[in-house]
């Protein structure tokens, strides 16, 4: 029997996901070790080894490919620990990195602070070397100019050097030249090139995200170089893939000469999963909510495809490469409850993560959160969490939610407990707005996708917020994003900058870009990751804009479209995009349309694992009442003793009312008083609006 692995790290725990050649699925939960997250990586492996009853070596060598989604690079930019880096820029442009746009991000705030910039003002050199907008070489770069720059380099043990020259992304002569002379002369140290990282127009979005690659490039290559090695310990021989941004895998030593394409690695998955089971349930759009230990993560899927954007931001510091469109907020289990100025209570987003967690798991936390009032409430099991792995404390969640808070508030710890489940319930809601209603689309017309271990719990109350009447909790909720990460394909992202009005468009130029990127884009699939011709798809994305305009709309086009030039449907696909993006379209006007960019992206196909075989005998809904417990209603405000259902039995094709408890030994599943659930063919729970399941919902479809 072989398997594929999914791995996806969290901040408070470890999701794995492991999938046979026969379909016998795999789910398990480990707590994270933030000291060193190869370490929880490992442990996981020998956990889901015992689960799958096989030694260690045995399970190890039947492993084809790990799938890896990763935070090291967005804890390092989140909390500022990253590489100590300089930058090196032209001659006048040395301030551009701090400067930025030029535009206050809160216009009427006096106490606005710009974002500290990655390389600081005394490791930013420059040099007097210039290339015009064209292309033209007006001022000849030295090497030895940057003889001084080394040896302060050294004095100050600078870890990671960034290299962005003005007008590179037409011609990067002069920054190859400085790369190929840095790397010679700084052993040791990362060095980078924005022709390597984002060759695009717009300065300040390329000298950034190049700084945002310095700056966790050291650390992400060093702990994919510890991964590595304690595979090879562990005699693994498979493939092992990184998570990328953009909803794609790639090999690790593609990830170490980019490492910026993994800033929202972990998250990435959750939407490409969502996709996924969308389709199978006959939707084409969905939202996707992923509530995890320490954050909150939602995203959309249009057409069956994952919403990509490059305008990112992460803790404020612009990365223009593509990626999922995703908004994380701090809001998890492990969020914390504090009182504000004002007195008020509030929730997040500091988090107590996994160590020292919240208080209940008697780890060492001393502030409640958001975890020490759900077992309050009821909605947790203090002796079957994690399946009875981690015993939890109620006393102790009861007595810090006491003297942290009810206490200050003149509130009883229930009365608290319940404050805290709607203040995070309305923060979530909030993060679902700014995905769905900011970016033009109604959320109640998607299908809602619950994934996280906490998220289950959560979802009626959100759902009720923005009035959804119905969610899913896949059967693979507790562990979606590592699902998600067995249904990546092998994705490049590849960009050219060709500012150009249409009419005065260049055919030869045009098409001469595109080709470029084709055969980068195959020398990277096929020659370093082995996929085959036939499983290569490549699909053109064109950055647009109407004339005089400041902001371009991103369109991807049919390949034949934009390689024959069938210039109307390109131009028509235009005015709908824009028209849906911004409520009209120059069409009529006969405005002329610009070119800013020419993007390709190079899909290679894998292969789709059969997460569930759909041939276990179904039991009576009755026989999985494990007991009746004390749960808190949020329509009453008040406890009710309701049934608790062992969702890891069979229970398929069933329904069951609410209020109940749904418990698994990764989640729980809270239906409330106004609700009912239906569970499907392969262990999805169906949840809704008493009386307003949706006609026509396919809900037992063949999971392939």
């Amino acid at each position: 029997m072989r398997y594929n692995v999914g791995i996806d790290i969290g901040g408070t725990f470890t999701d794995i996901i492991a999938v046979s050649s026969e379909g016998k699925t795999i789910v398990h939960k480990t707590l994270s070790t933030p000291h060193d997250s190869s370490v929880g990586f490992i442990n996981g492996i020998r956990e889901v080894a015992e689960m799958a009853d096989v030694s260690f070596e045995k399970f190890v060598a039947s492993i084809d490919a790990i799938v890896h989604g990763t935070t090291v690079a967005t804890n390092a930019l989140l909390t500022l620990k990253g590489a100590k880096t300089a930058l090196i820029t032209t001659k006048g442009f040395r301030d551009a990195l701090e400067m930025r746009r030029g535009i206050r991000e809160e216009q009427f705030n006096n106490h606005y602070r710009n974002v500290t910039p990655l390389a600081p003002r005394y490791l930013r050199f420059t040099v007097d070397e210039r290339i015009d907008s064209e292309g033209k070489v007006v001022k000849k770069f030295d090497e030895k100019e940057l003889l001084p720059i080394i040896k302060k380099i050294k004095e100050e043990q600078v870890e990671s050097v960034a290299i962005c020259f003005m007008n590179s992304f037409k011609n990067a002569a002069h920054e190859k030249q400085a790369l190929k002379f840095l790397r010679k002369n700084l052993k040791g140290i990362f060095v980078t090139a924005s022709f390597e990282v984002l060759p695009s127009i717009r300065f300040y979005e390329r000298v950034s995200t190049t700084a945002v690659s310095a700056f966790v490039g050291p650390i992400v290559a060093k702990y994919l170089d510890n991964l590595t090695k304690k595979l090879e310990g562990i005699n693994y021989k498979g493939t092992l893939l990184i998570m990328q941004s953009n909803g794609g895998v790639v090999v690790p030593e593609q990830v170490k000469k980019n490492p910026a394409v993994t800033v929202l690695s972990g998250p990435a998955a959750a939407p490409t999963a969502g996709a996924f089971y969308s389709k199978m349930l006959g939707y084409k759009n969905c939202i996707t909510a992923d509530m995890g230990g320490t954050s909150f993560d939602a995203a959309i899927v249009i057409n069956n495809e994952c919403v990509t954007s490059t305008e990112g931001n992460i803790n404020r510091y612009r990365i223009a490469l593509p990626s999922l469109d995703i908004i994380t907020i701090g809001a998890g289990g492990g969020s914390i409850g504090w009182i504000n100025e004002g007195g008020l209570l509030q929730m997040g987003p500091q988090s107590a993560g996994a160590m020292p967690g919240p208080v209940c798991y008697e780890r060492g936390g001393t502030e409640p959160t958001c975890t020490d009032a759900d077992i309050i409430l009821g909605y947790l099991n203090p002796d079957f969490f994690a399946g009875g792995k981690l015993k939890l404390n109620k006393a102790k969640a009861e007595k810090a939610i006491k003297a942290e808070l009810a206490g200050k508030l003149g509130l009883s710890v229930l009365e608290t407990a319940a404050g805290m489940y709607r203040i995070i319930n309305s923060n979530m809601a909030q993060g679902v707005r700014e995905i769905s209603v900011e970016r033009g689309y109604d959320p109640r017309e998607f299908l809602f996708i619950v994934a996280g271990g906490a998220g289950s719990i959560h979802s009626s109350e959100i759902c009720k917020e923005l009035e959804i009447p119905m969610f899913l909790v896949p059967n693979v909720s507790s562990i979606f994003c590592a699902a998600g990460m067995l249904l990546g394909d092998l994705k490049h992202d590849y960009i050219r900058s060709y500012f150009t009005s249409f009419n005065h468009l260049d055919k030869k130029k045009f098409q001469t870009l595109l080709n470029e990127m084709k055969e980068e884009g195959l020398k990277a699939l096929v020659e370093d990751e082995g996929v085959a011709k036939d499983r290569i798809t490549f699909h053109p994305i064109l950055d647009m804009r109407y004339l005089g305009q400041y902001h371009e709309v991103q369109m991807e086009s049919d390949w034949e479209d934009v390689i024959s030039f069938n210039m109307d449907a390109i131009f028509d696909s235009f005015h709908k995009e824009h028209n849906r993006q911004f409520g009209y379209s120059l069409k009529e006007e006969g405005t002329e349309m610009e070119l800013i960019n020419v993007r390709l992206r190079v899909v290679g196909k894998t292969e789709r694992p059969k997460f569930l075989s759909g041939k276990i005998k179904p039991v009576a809904v009755e026989s999985a009442i494990k007991e009746y417990r004390e749960v808190y209603i949020p329509e009453t405000g008040k406890m009710k003793k309701v049934a608790v259902y062992d969702g890891d039995k069979p229970i398929f094709n069933a329904k069951i009312k609410g209020p109940c408890v749904i418990e698994k030994i990764t989640t729980s599943v809270f239906i409330s008083e106004d609700w009912d659930c239906e569970v499907d063919g392969f262990g999805s729970f169906i949840v809704y609006e008493r009386g307003k399941f949706p006609k026509g919902f396919k809900s037992n479809q063949k999971l392939s």
